[in-house]
């Protein structure tokens, strides 16, 4: 089932049918067994009359979030530890990410609060100071205040390579920054873990074409999901619960950078589409 955060409330989408969620959106997903608790509140939820259902795949939503904090996992994925070697080879930090792919810890940092977290068919931003930004699709958790994961969503994981490149030091300021990650376009609630085949695709156009296309499995991921939520959880507290991108699986190469105006779209199959326009951040100007 899929739970939307519509401008108008929350949609629960179960066997083609449309139900109106009447409790908070952080009240209503975290707790344990969050899909038996929906299958419970399917019975008593007013259902929206096929006239008046929304075209799910055709409209805008909200981030699937209330008030959880967004943290991301860093080279979990051999073509993410490659493209990590390869953008910071000029500033001699390109051993630290072959180091951190093959350790026992894996990397994890702070991505987002979620007033900067854009939502499906919502634009996401580049950095102005930055000659060299890209995507990066994630299979992203959703992980109760227990520690238990409850749902999937897709992730957008905003990257200005240029400034992690130039000093790994800079990572905070290469991922951290208005509108620099998407989630959407629903939260894919499962009680069973996902199989490790679902496909992970993602397109890039410009102009009105293809200038990016490529997939992968989420089998590519060298940590599993256990591992990545036990070390986050090891030493923080998340009273609302919070969402987890599990990495990057798909890199553009080296002489690509996005542009104002491309259409990103990342494809989790059994989750969505989620579909972003990149724009630069209006209130900012140019340094």
């Amino acid at each position: 089932m899929k739970l939307f955060n519509a401008p108008g409330g929350i949609l629960l989408e179960h066997n083609d049918d449309q139900f109106a969620m009447d409790e908070p959106w952080d009240i209503l997903v975290n707790r344990d067994n969050l899909e038996g608790y929906l299958l419970s509140k399917i019975k008593s939820a007013k259902q929206i009359v096929p006239d008046k259902r929304k075209t799910l795949n055709d409209a805008s939503f909200l981030p699937p979030i209330g008030q959880q904090e967004v943290w991301a996992a860093g080279v979990t994925y051999l073509k993410s530890r490659d493209a990590r070697m390869e953008e910071s080879e000029s500033s001699g930090a390109a051993s630290l990410y072959d180091k951190v792919y093959e350790s026992e810890r894996p990397e994890l940092f702070f991505k987002a609060i979620a007033s900067r977290v854009s939502g499906h068919k919502q634009p996401v931003y580049i950095r102005k100071d930055s000659a060299w930004n890209v995507p990066e699709p994630e299979l992203t958790l959703f992980i109760n205040s227990n520690g238990n994961i409850q749902g999937y969503t897709v992730g957008n994981d905003m990257s200005s390579r240029s400034i992690e490149g130039e000093n790994a030091l800079y990572l905070p300021q290469a991922k951290i920054y208005e509108k620099s990650a998407a989630l959407g376009p629903c939260l894919y609630v499962t009680a069973s873990p996902i199989n490790p085949e679902t496909a992970i695709s993602m397109i890039i156009r410009r102009n009105g074409n293809k200038v990016y296309e490529d997939a992968t499995a989420v089998s590519r991921l060298k940590r599993s999901f256990k591992e990545l939520v036990t070390y986050l959880f090891a030493e923080c507290d998340f009273p609302y619960g919070c969402f987890l991108m599990t990495g990057t699986c798909l890199v553009p190469s080296a002489d690509f950078t996005l542009q104002p105006g491309d259409i990103v779209e990342i494809t989790i199959a059994g989750i969505g589409t989620l579909i972003n326009t990149i724009a630069h951040n209006p209130k900012h100007k140019p340094n």
